[in-house]
């Protein structure tokens, strides 16, 4: 470069040459990305506006949609699931959702189930890594296999903790108004681990299994919920009075685990007296951790406090995998094709899921539209007093999304 140029003018040549280089370093780069790309996807990423201060200004802009699709896994399962997941699978249709389902049906109700078919079901699973299910039906008749296939996809994926999340909806007028509760169960162990024998003729013995680790492990999981979602107390649900070994051992782990959270308040309470309490003043909880039984109890009586089984999501995880599905398992079994039931449990639930899977914007449309067409009063199914079938129901949230 001449030396009779200014700094400023060297400076503007270097960075002139720089850039240049940069620019054919890119191009070399970018060259086999845009060659797998269709003239379409690429004409359509090519006239998008790029801004670095628009993209690091989030509060202010709007929630951002995917370009990618999301592969997940869907298992329909017995009853009203069905009817459920076609609900759920219109909804995403409507809303553009970038998700597609790989679709599975086992049931054990149905002769629909195999250790086949389970083993297919499973292989999504872990390529997936996020499942929506309805409720997978056990027979009461036993047939020479104590662990329900609903057992089997919990423990082969060590589905250890499952959430419900137990929230008032707008507009809904219950008992208890503005409720906002969470119950955390583990559910690998405990009564459910289907260690049962007839000792002698007549006699039963039915093995409830509670470890140290699986207890240590749910109450990590439920304080780090707490702190991560600002919640200030986690309660610890048990029987330790009767069963001093078992429960006595659960609730030794949480109290435990409890020390490590100094700024999360940490209580216990007997089971039944808990029942009595959610009925009474459920405002009092906050964050509530169970052995099994227990939880499938309490969320059955907390979803009541609320409008039902209808209306209540809830999802399950292990270290890897996701599963979204109804917070109280019924499969509604009076109601199959008669197209009453409620699919707004299921459809919060595939809102959780699009959450999980970071489609803000998505999970955002989905439950607004649900929560707005039961604000509105309208559009209700019948067990929430209304009249409206499933399908009705599923086209007043669709005709409230917001695309």
């Amino acid at each position: 470069m001449p030396q009779s140029l200014t700094f400023h003018q060297r400076r503007s040549g270097n960075t002139a040459v720089m850039s240049g280089t940069m620019a054919a370093a890119l191009r070399r780069s970018f060259s086999p990305f845009v060659k797998g790309l269709g003239p379409s996807r690429w004409q359509q990423l090519a006239s998008r506006q790029l801004s670095l201060s628009h993209g690091l200004c989030g509060s202010e802009s709007p929630l951002a949609r995917a370009d990618a699709i999301f592969k997940v896994t869907m298992i329909p399962g017995d009853g009203v699931g069905p009817e459920l997941m076609t609900a759920v699978k219109d909804v995403f249709k409507a809303g553009d959702i970038p998700v597609e389902f790989e679709e599975f049906h086992l049931s054990e109700v149905q002769h629909m189930a195999s250790e086949d078919k389970l083993d297919h079901v499973l292989s999504s699973m872990r390529n997936n890594k996020v499942a929506i299910k309805g409720k997978i039906h056990t027979p009461m008749e036993y047939k020479g296999e104590l662990a329900s296939y609903e057992m089997k996809l919990r423990r082969k994926l060590d589905l250890f903790a499952n959430v419900v999340h137990v929230n008032s909806l707008p507009g809904y007028s219950t008992r208890h108004n503005n409720l906002d509760l969470v119950i955390i169960r583990e559910q690998t162990e405990g009564e459910y681990s289907s260690l049962e024998h007839e000792s002698v003729p007549g006699v039963i013995e039915c093995l409830k299994i509670i470890t140290r680790d699986k207890s240590r492990r749910i109450a990590k999981f439920a304080f780090d919920y707490a702190t991560k979602k600002g919640r200030s107390k986690v309660t610890a649900v048990h029987k330790a009075n009767i069963m001093k070994l078992a429960d006595g051992l659960f609730l030794q782990s949480c109290a435990e685990v409890a020390q490590l959270y100094p700024k999360i308040k940490y209580e216990n309470i007997i089971i039944d007296n808990c029942c009595m309490q959610l009925v009474q003043n459920p405002y009092q909880f906050d964050v509530l951790v169970m052995p099994n039984l227990y939880g499938n109890i309490i969320d059955n009586l907390a979803a009541g406090l609320v409008g039902g089984a209808g209306v209540v999501p809830g999802e399950s995880y292990s270290a890897e995998y996701a599963v979204f599905e109804t917070g109280a398992r019924h499969p509604f079994a009076q109601a199959v094709g008669r197209n009453i039931a409620n699919p707004t449990a299921m459809l919060l639930s595939s809102a959780n899921m699009l959450k999980h899977l970071n489609l803000e914007y998505h999970s955002q449309m989905i439950s607004d539209a649900v929560k707005r067409v039961i604000k509105q009063g309208k559009v209700r199914t019948g067990d929430l007093g209304g009249y409206a079938m499933c399908d009705e129901f599923t086209r007043a949230v669709i005709a409230n999304l917001s695309v």
